[in-house]
């Protein structure tokens, strides 16, 4: 592990609510614990609680995983491990009479312990209907990265009848999965259970962020303008090339987006870098 990446885990640690809080997630054990048993254990506000889990979550020291509508917390043993063994691998050279042996507390660590490993960063995508740009967002985002990124997507009045075909047989024939695609209200993610969105990017070339709900603990937000599908027009072949010059379109952005130093920026240089995303020629020029 390197010392920088050992420097933010031990200053994501040096706050009394996190250690307790990192305490009862090791004293829960790796099935996790849900925000409101945790909130209600620490006796500290749900607010509260999800700034300090944030930041456990952005040093790799914390996992969520979700079991239904609930949101479980869980401690990254591993990354754990790697953080106490960098002290402890050099303890006195190795020699027990001067150190008490204290380089032989934790277990031989693998090859896969001695990375912390990266954060995890829920990102939401809204459209008004929910049926195309927002499910071609959640479906690329998920395939990038390999799980550094959690996608979602939602909207101000989904369609009943669910995502575009034509959209499903575009993401289906790239390799994307869409078993699991489906047209869902953004009340959804509003819910006290809901997990915690670091990114809300709103898809729509009329949807106003003023107008969204507040999704709780949100550190970025930002607006990419794009057409919608549903109002394309021509034949076939020409709704088709529409199509994939939207996906393109999505796809440049987001790997740009997923490529983003996110661990030396500050939030609004971070934003700044989002929001030029939403100009083509910008995103074009950074590809």
């Amino acid at each position: 592990m390197e010392s920088i990446q050992a420097a933010l885990a031990f200053a994501a640690l040096g706050q009394a609510t996190r250690l307790e809080l990192m305490r009862a997630l090791l004293s829960a054990g790796p099935n996790g614990l849900p925000a409101g048993s945790i909130a209600s254990q620490l006796g500290v506000p749900s607010s509260t609680l999800s700034f300090h889990l944030r930041a456990l979550e952005q040093a790799g020291l914390v996992q969520a995983t979700r079991q239904g509508r609930l949101l479980l917390y869980a401690p990254r043993i591993a990354a754990l491990r790697a953080l106490f063994a960098i002290l402890a691998e050099a303890c006195c050279a190795g020699d027990p009479g001067r150190c008490g042996d204290l380089a032989r507390l934790l277990p031989p660590t693998t090859p896969e312990d001695t990375a912390m490993v990266p954060p995890a960063f829920n990102v939401l995508f809204l459209c008004t209907r929910n049926s195309a740009r927002s499910i071609m967002a959640e479906a690329i985002l998920a395939g990038l990265q390999g799980g550094r990124f959690r996608a979602f997507s939602a909207g101000s009045a989904p369609a009943p009848e669910g995502p575009l075909p034509e959209v499903l047989a575009q993401l289906r024939s790239l390799g994307h999965d869409v078993a699991a695609l489906r047209s869902k209200s953004w009340d959804e993610f509003t819910a006290p259970d809901a997990p915690r969105m670091d990114f809300v990017i709103a898809l729509c070339d009329t949807l106003n962020l003023q107008a969204c709900p507040d999704f709780e603990g949100t550190h970025v937000s930002a607006a990419w303008p794009l057409p919608d599908p549903a109002k394309f027009t021509g034949s076939a072949t020409e709704r088709a090339t529409l199509l994939n010059e939207l996906y393109a379109a999505l796809h440049r952005r987001l790997s740009i987006f997923a490529s983003l130093p996110f661990e030396s920026l500050d939030r609004m240089a971070l934003k700044a870098r989002i929001d030029e995303l939403a100009q083509p020629l910008a995103a074009g020029a950074r590809a």
